[in-house]
């Protein structure tokens, strides 16, 4: 299977009372060993500066109060006390991974220091946790027809309300998820 890095993962609706329910995810790796993501659309009732004081960061000058009251993501079930942000592309951040695509991954304090600040990313998404899959395990999932998949676009991740993109990504597909079906068939 080609890779998937770069593309979102829709929750089929088979996937009812689980933790992925509705859920979209952004595939940030995807190899031979297996896969790593972040949900974008299940937000914590925590604000990104509430989380900043939380962690006694030091910031540096904020230059606007509208991005530090977005809310941070559950980002999935795996090591939900570990903090990522999903960031456009800047060349300084310790502990980035570039995704190749305008995208960067960081787990590094210093850029939650700069969130909000004139050396902010320009758009961002900070997340708790993640979900990830074993060798193979994405793969049987999508065979079981668990999770549709779209390429990833910057707007989508960014500029849709979080309780907007399961609805938004199933419809780029021109349909609606929920009106999907997961049973499979033979003609």
């Amino acid at each position: 299977m080609e890779s998937l890095q770069n593309h979102f993962l829709i929750a089929m609706p088979s996937l009812h009372d689980t933790f992925f329910e509705r859920s979209v995810i952004y595939i940030c790796e995807h190899d031979a060993k297996g896969a790593m993501g972040l949900v974008i659309n299940k937000p914590l009732d925590i604000e990104v500066n509430s989380l900043l004081e939380q962690m006694e960061l030091p910031t540096e000058q904020i230059s606007s109060d509208m991005v530090l009251n977005t809310n941070v993501m559950m980002g999935g079930p795996v090591s939900q006390d570990r903090g990522f942000v999903l960031h456009t592309s800047q060349p300084y951040w310790a502990n980035s991974t570039d995704l190749n695509c305008g995208l960067m991954l960081t787990t590094s304090r210093d850029v939650l220091t700069a969130i909000g600040s004139n050396r902010s990313p320009d758009k961002f998404l900070v997340a708790l946790g993640y979900a990830g899959w074993s060798k193979d395990q994405l793969e049987q999932e999508l065979a079981d027809n668990s999770w549709l998949t779209i390429p990833a676009t910057h707007a989508l991740l960014f500029d849709v309300k979080h309780e907007d993109r399961w609805p938004q990504a199933s419809r780029t597909l021109g349909f609606d998820a929920w009106q999907v079906s997961a049973q499979t068939g033979h003609a």
